[in-house]
């Protein structure tokens, strides 16, 4: 028989698992829904020591009195972080690790670094020893798509979460690597950003400790529902239950060619003399020969970063190059830090964008009437602003292999940061979009929907082709192909600026 332990995330307790322990028990499985010390109606349980080694302690006490056959752990959200050190404490009980709508934490890692509510990160930050409240009613979807749960369910959400004592999302996760190998099952939740597709793009095209998923022994499921599946399709997330502990899931396979070392790390295709940077905050001007006022030209870069990813954007390959290429062009290359960290983030990552354009006007080096804003990847989103209130002084928005809508899943998303919606709305300036002919299928669909109402609003886009460029290809394909596209967007920005 097969016991599963059902481990919740942040704010709520065993009972958020109770419909759907009821249905792997109608299957002939145990079930095991936890309610962790101060969480739920233990709350009065939690003392100023109760941290991330109390829940897994729990949770080790929890297996060694289970008396079944196989002890498959599930972990939502936070719960993830116990179920992980349980884990590798009683490697020799578990048959098999499953992640819901969560992805695996590391050794070393404070469960705060994946919280997606800013506003949590920086309470913890400011308070590490204060428990953080849970959401006001309305502000949950912060935390992670609601999407399908019925209002009765939601109420008794809202209704029912506690406190989450601090240190259980500051405290590092120890691990010793005793279950690094064990099988591992994802349960991803599409309305709440995550997909197959996603992975997929992950492992081809990120950092390549990402390739892992790529193993036999990890597989994944997708749920077409938010982030709390246990409340809005309980039998649906115990079906999968039941099919992941039977091995059961999609596998997902690394592409043949792939780099050793991560694509933002790989050197950039072209090789521009360096020029003095002066770094002002999160801000970097890539100064120009010659004096006088120059056009800028601001490069804005993807996300969500992970805030302790080191180089920062701005002092990666592919955006020290293009500076560097901006100035030896004639024109000051601004490159910027956001603090793009999560979904959430987009508004403060405008918000940041904003502050960097208007220091650069100000800055006595740059002529303030002729900027151009280009965007990358899924910094494109942020581009939606802009067209939409394009100021005079906007000479050209430029966007490279970019996301121009929310991808699949990407409900936490604010409305506002959809460039389809914006393209052609306001007499604004032109668009030069640099497209990737072998681009990730979620992403090329939004340059195609961006292209289709430009087309219908009359607005001025001229597509630059790469027909066999991959997604990030000035890192990813060093060819002449390469070159020449950089090449001619290059130019093309810089006619618009010179207009």
């Amino acid at each position: 028989m097969t016991a599963f332990v059902l481990v919740p995330d942040t704010f709520t307790g065993g009972w958020v698992w109770e419909e759907t322990a009821a249905r792997l028990r109608e299957a002939g499985a145990e079930a095991y829904p936890v309610t962790l010390a101060g969480m739920g109606e233990r709350g009065d349980e939690a003392g100023p020591g109760t941290g991330l080694e109390t829940h897994i302690e729990e949770l080790v006490r929890l297996v060694d009195g289970i008396d079944a056959a196989e002890v498959v752990l599930v972990g939502h959200g936070y719960g993830l972080h116990p179920v992980f050190g349980a884990a590798d404490r009683r490697a020799g009980r578990i048959a098999r690790i499953v992640s819901v709508d969560t992805g695996p934490p590391g050794a070393g890692e404070p469960a705060v670094r994946s919280v997606p509510d800013p506003e949590a990160r920086e309470l913890l930050a400011a308070r590490p020893d204060a428990p953080v409240p849970p959401p006001a009613a309305g502000a949950w979807p912060r935390w992670g798509s609601v999407e399908g749960i019925p209002a009765e369910a939601l109420g008794c959400l809202e209704r029912e979460a506690a406190p989450q004592p601090a240190g259980t999302l500051t405290e590092p996760l120890r691990l010793t690597g005793a279950a690094a190998d064990l099988p591992t099952t994802g349960v991803l939740c599409a309305a709440n950003g995550q997909s197959i597709a996603m992975v997929e793009m992950a492992v081809a095209s990120g950092p390549p400790q990402l390739r892992v998923f790529a193993e036999e022994r990890f597989r994944f499921f997708e749920l077409a529902t938010g982030h709390w599946p246990m409340l809005s399709a309980p039998g649906e997330l115990a079906e999968v239950l039941l099919r992941a502990a039977a091995g059961g899931g999609h596998r997902v396979t690394a592409p043949e060619d792939g780099h050793e070392q991560p694509s933002h790390l790989l050197p950039f295709l072209l090789d521009p003399p360096e020029r003095p940077r002066d770094r002002i905050g999160r801000v970097d001007l890539h100064l120009p020969d010659g004096d006088g006022p120059r056009p800028a030209i601001v490069f804005v870069h993807g996300g969500p970063v992970d805030p302790d990813r080191r180089p920062t954007p701005r002092d990666t390959p592919c955006f020290l190059g293009y500076g560097r290429c901006a100035a030896d062009a004639g024109v000051v290359g601004v490159t910027a830090d956001l603090r793009l960290h999560g979904l959430t983030d987009y508004p403060r990552a405008a918000q940041d964008l904003a502050e960097a354009v208007d220091l650069v006007r100000a800055d006595p080096r740059v002529d303030g009437d002729r900027i151009a804003l280009w965007f990358f990847s899924t910094g494109g989103l942020l581009a939606a602003d802009w067209l939409a209130a394009p100021p005079p002084w906007l000479r050209c928005v430029a966007a490279n292999y970019p996301a121009l809508a929310p991808l699949p899943g990407w409900g936490t998303v604010e409305s506002r940061f959809r460039p389809v919606d914006t393209v052609g709305t306001a007499d604004g300036p032109p668009v030069v979009l640099t497209r990737a002919g072998l681009e990730h299928e979620v992403i090329a669909a939004t340059v195609e929907a961006f292209l289709a109402a430009a087309k219908e609003r009359g607005a001025d886009v001229e597509v630059v082709d790469a027909p066999n460029g991959h997604h990030a290809f000035e890192l990813v394909d060093p060819t002449d192909e390469s070159r020449a596209v950089l090449e001619r967007s290059m130019r093309a920005v810089l006619a618009r600026l010179e207009a």
